[in-house]
């Protein structure tokens, strides 16, 4: 399928502005969907309606966009990386403008394979971010009994004793220097496996998909030169999107736990992606690998449709048009 050629830096800025709009939409069900696949003993959330109602109870509005600022600063390379090289590996396996599924399938596994550069971080810092509520929400909070427990009377003159202030919330830039120092650069890549397993096979999924239901009605036209309207663009990546990401699921729960730094009460620490996959089958089940796959549906869809609308609709074209006048 021949399509319009885009230079590589307006495939960069469509990448990247596409990320920016489809995050910010976004990333409440994201949250949830962290803290969904988090879950092992203690139930805090029954669903994903139930979590953010009680993140927002509790946290607050924006407690919802926690870990936001990670996405929002790293999306920006990931998505242009992801969309810019798919683009280019189709190019150089197209012949006389025709791309074999063999080839797509291939693209795709190129592009899921060159975003892990970014994603495995980003992905490492939003988790802890996203997660400090759900384990917030476990500590138990102290009774009045426990509140006077018993000890010397406190003076009438003396100030009544402080009261501990509560944890401190964890930051990306505090999370990036604790891993960097006791870890090195190997910690921020902590479940990079686990990421690959996870992004090859969407890609493989996604791409291919998306570009043949992209091109329905064209070809029954004859029309294979002129890009897609924006309305076909976005329900292809919507339904492309969510069909690789229920797919994918699975795999995305086990780098979910992999990296996952601190646990609650009674969870388990895993010590690989095998050792993760048996832990989870034996304590929770199978069901327990399609934790928070309705949430992670609800986030692609969307993403990956306002990413491939703003991406055909030619943003970075027009961006670059302004700086050369």
């Amino acid at each position: 399928m021949a399509e319009k050629q885009v230079s590589l830096p307006a495939k960069l800025i469509n990448g990247g502005v596409a990320g920016l709009v489809g995050v910010t939409c976004v990333f409440p069900i994201d949250l949830a969907k962290t803290r969904l696949q988090n879950q092992q003993g203690v139930q805090v959330y029954k669903g994903m309606l139930d979590c953010l109602a009680k993140t927002v109870r509790s946290e607050g509005y924006f407690g919802c966009y926690r870990g936001a600022a990670v996405n929002l600063t790293l999306v920006t390379p990931e998505k242009a990386i992801k969309l810019a090289a798919n683009d280019v590996f189709r190019q150089k396996l197209s012949k006389d403008g025709k791309l074999p599924l063999w080839g797509e399938v291939l693209a795709g596994c190129g592009a899921g394979t060159c975003q892990v550069v970014v994603t495995t971080p980003m992905e490492m810092l939003k988790i802890q971010l996203q997660d400090a509520g759900r384990l917030a929400a476990q500590r138990p909070v102290p009774t009045s009994a426990q509140t006077a427990a018993p000890g010397p009377a406190p003076s009438l003159v003396a100030p009544s004793p402080a009261r501990p202030a509560p944890p401190q919330r964890p930051s990306a830039t505090g999370i990036t220097l604790e891993l960097l120092k006791t870890r090195g650069l190997a910690g921020l890549y902590r479940g990079a496996g686990a990421t690959l397993m996870r992004d090859v096979p969407f890609s493989m999924i996604y791409f291919p998909l998306f570009a043949n239901l992209n091109a329905v009605g064209r070809d029954c036209q004859g029309d294979v030169q002129s890009r897609a309207p924006f309305w076909q663009s976005f329900i292809a990546g919507c339904t492309a999107g969510s069909i690789a990401a229920v797919a994918v699921t699975p795999l995305d729960v086990i780098k979910t736990r992999l990296q996952t730094l601190q646990k609650g009460e009674g969870e388990d620490t895993y010590r690989g992606i095998v050792d993760c996959t048996r832990r989870i089958m034996r304590r929770e089940g199978p069901s327990a690998f399609l934790k928070g796959a309705t949430c992670r549906a609800l986030v692609i869809a969307p993403l990956f449709g306002i990413a491939q609308g703003v991406y055909f609709l030619g943003v970075g074209e027009t961006v670059l048009g302004l700086f050369k006048l």
